[in-house]
């Protein structure tokens, strides 16, 4: 008995941790064209936006744990939008860190997500996003958020369990094509709101109050981090 459990656990090992084939190039040029037109098209954005802000207040949720603040809930909105409270010091480097992480936190999840593609660990990908979304799910606290967070991560799990490798693979390089291209778009889309008067308390202006620097060379941060991500990353994916 104890043979056999050890055998099953070396063999979910093997699975989870262990190297996939690596796709066909159509495979990866093709997600990378769903992802950016799932981007570039009103009202799929409007749908898909939710899994960028998802990870957008994910990163907010994380970094001020790391930093050593208190996360009291991350809230999901259906108009895309989201709220993270935590609660500590409401200055220092552990505040600034928290209130950048929320626009890099996709474009980076995507460079991640790209490396690990790189190393044919598509499996691991897959777990390791799921994995996310549960810690995620127990700091949510509005309904919508948690159907939300619930979907996607049920989403992740059908494709873990439910299909051949090919289809992982695929899946797993739409969503880090995603993460990539999207995590370029809402900096843009924000700049755009705060120049037609809204959006007075965003990430920028906070990190400007925090710092002392200007919205403007927040702006600049949240477009190299991403446009860095989107061309490292891209570059990985499509060396397969």
């Amino acid at each position: 008995m104890a043979f056999i459990e050890q055998t099953s656990l070396t063999g979910l090992w093997d699975r989870v941790f262990g190297s996939q084939p690596e796709p066909d190039l159509w495979v990866v040029i093709g997600t990378g064209v769903l992802a950016l037109a799932a981007v570039a098209s009103p009202g799929v954005w409007r749908v898909t936006r939710n899994a960028i802000t998802i990870a957008h207040e994910g990163g907010h949720g994380l970094v001020a744990l790391l930093t050593g603040r208190s996360l009291d809930g991350i809230r999901l909105h259906s108009d895309t939008s989201g709220l993270t409270v935590s609660r500590g010091k409401p200055t220092g480097l552990g505040m600034v860190l928290t209130a950048a992480a929320g626009y890099t936190a996709p474009p980076l999840l995507g460079l991640g997500g790209a490396a690990l593609l790189a190393a044919h660990h598509i499996t691991a990908l897959l777990w390791l996003a799921t994995a996310l979304l549960v810690a995620m799910l127990v700091m949510i606290r509005n309904a919508y958020g948690v159907l939300s967070v619930v979907v996607t991560g049920a989403l992740f799990v059908l494709v873990s369990w439910s299909t051949g490798p090919q289809v992982q693979a695929a899946f797993a390089y739409l969503v880090v094509w995603f993460l990539l291209v999207g995590g370029v778009r809402p900096a843009f889309e924000l700049q755009a709101k705060r120049r037609r008067g809204g959006a007075g308390d965003s990430d920028a202006d906070q990190l400007a109050r925090l710092t002392q620097v200007p919205p403007a060379v927040w702006f600049l941060f949240f477009h190299v981090v991403s446009l860095c991500a989107l061309m490292g990353g891209g570059q990985w994916l499509i060396d397969v």
